[in-house]
């Protein structure tokens, strides 16, 4: 089975405080725990980020460091970004999605793809990584 993981918090703090953060590019390595660095390598048809646009990241993770580009297929601000991986190591979607709750919202990541024979091994610190990110996230945007 591919690797499918999803995590979930609730962030007390409106949708778009925390999907403006999230969804910047330019803040993918304050809060995700193994982005090393981010570019914007392919600016969207209509400019700037958005559907089309590609990033590149360079990771650290498991003792490996890589780079891999994910091009946006959904950009919904406040709610979602999808993201399918096109140049890196392995095959992978990552979503956020962002719901409103009379809390705050209702963040959540979802990462899928990867090697078949790997998802199973990958599962376990792929989620620790995630749940990570989101405390972190939230951290970031509560100070």
């Amino acid at each position: 089975m591919p690797l499918d993981v999803t995590v979930e918090r609730l962030i007390p703090l409106p949708p778009a405080t925390v999907a403006a953060y999230a969804m910047d590019w330019r803040h993918d390595s304050e809060w995700t725990r193994g982005i090393r660095s981010a570019t914007l390598t392919r600016e969207a048809d209509t400019g700037g980020f958005g559907a089309g646009a590609e990033v590149t990241r360079t990771a650290h993770f498991l003792g490996r460091s890589f780079s891999y580009v994910l091009r946006v297929s959904r950009h919904d601000p406040p709610t979602v970004l999808d993201m399918v991986s096109v140049a890196g190591p392995m095959p992978m979607r990552v979503t956020y999605t962002f719901e409103p709750t009379q809390a705050g919202t209702f963040a959540r990541i979802r990462v899928r793809g990867g090697l078949r024979l790997a998802g199973p091994l990958m599962s376990r610190p792929v989620r620790a990584a995630l749940t990570a990110d989101l405390r972190a996230l939230e951290s970031r945007l509560a100070r």
